[in-house]
């Protein structure tokens, strides 16, 4: 039996897995990252993965962007600072621990585990998008991450969809995760007044008939569904994949965006058009990972 370990390295907490060939994880390990100092946390990955006793055919670590995907490089996360910036991640770790590592974008790995075990298994080209605390996006094409020429391939959150649009952190203004992410909904709610912890509270509210958290919503639904008419039009995908908080867990919301997204294309591209949910958990980053480092063990 061959194994990968799979690294899911967050702004609050890292977890490490030893997951099989078979995408079973076999052994999980949490901890607290520390946001500021990566030297503590990489101290806990390698002992964690050198606690696990067996053969490792190589680490996927799985982070958010932006990254340098090139040169396995940790860039400029929004919640990971000081030291963690310009991390040369891949290098650092690969010594330590004479394995090979490989660094990606979470929501690549996301998308690739979707198209290797999840959804997306049957198809060759699967776009995935993330609505949840953020906005993230990938694309798998023959089971391989698309990276682009950059490796910033599919870092879409900042794209502007709406001119003088709603603004968050370092998003710009009428970026499509301004408008439509988990965090967007909840944030614009709270400035129109309402009071909400969170999206699914929001769409319980417009359910019930508040004008304000209808608005949001219904935006939050057309721009995504004119962002995803986009994407059909220029890269024809096969299947689109949802996953996070929004998308999985207010009933209705990939329904009604897939229903948007066939009245914004040609109407002989609209019944290719397949708009599914997610069916794996929160450990898609970590079976992501594994993908990665048991695809890349095949090409050597």
């Amino acid at each position: 039996m061959k194994y990968a370990i799979g690294i899911d390295i967050g702004g609050t907490n890292t977890r490490v897995a030893l997951i099989d060939e078979n995408y079973q994880i076999q052994k999980r390990i949490q901890f607290s990252t520390n946001a500021e100092d990566p030297s503590e946390t990489l101290r806990k990955i390698e002992e964690v993965v050198k606690s696990f006793d067996c053969d490792i055919t190589g680490i996927g670590i799985s982070c958010p962007g932006p990254l340098d995907l090139i040169h396995g490089k940790i860039l400029t996360p929004p919640n990971l600072h000081g030291d963690w910036h310009n991390l040369q991640i891949t290098e650092i770790l690969g010594n330590q621990l004479r394995i090979p590592v490989y660094l990606e974008n979470d929501a690549n790995l996301a998308a690739l585990a979707e198209a290797v075990i999840g959804a997306g298994k049957d198809y060759r080209i699967v776009q995935f998008f993330t609505i949840s605390t953020g906005l993230g996006a990938g694309l798998i094409i023959d089971k391989k991450v698309f990276q682009g020429a950059h490796g910033f391939a599919n870092e879409v959150a900042i794209t502007i969809l709406k001119k003088d649009g709603p603004c968050h952190g370092d998003i710009l203004p009428g970026g499509i995760e301004a408008i439509c992410s988990g965090t967007a909904i909840e944030q614009r709610a709270k400035k129109a007044g309402l009071v909400v912890k969170h999206a699914g509270e929001v769409n319980d509210l417009a359910l019930k008939g508040n004008t304000d958290a209808k608005m949001i919503m219904d935006e939050a639904k057309e721009y995504l569904a004119n962002y995803i008419a986009g994407v059909i039009g220029y890269i024809d995908p096969e299947i689109i994949i949802l996953g996070g908080s929004v998308a999985l867990k207010i009933d209705g919301f990939v329904e009604e965006v897939e229903a948007l997204v066939k009245k914004k294309v040609y109407p002989v591209v609209a019944p290719y058009v397949k708009i599914v949910k997610s069916g794996l958990n929160e450990d898609s980053g970590l079976l992501g990972a594994a993908c990665l480092a048991f695809g890349k063990e095949k090409k050597l």
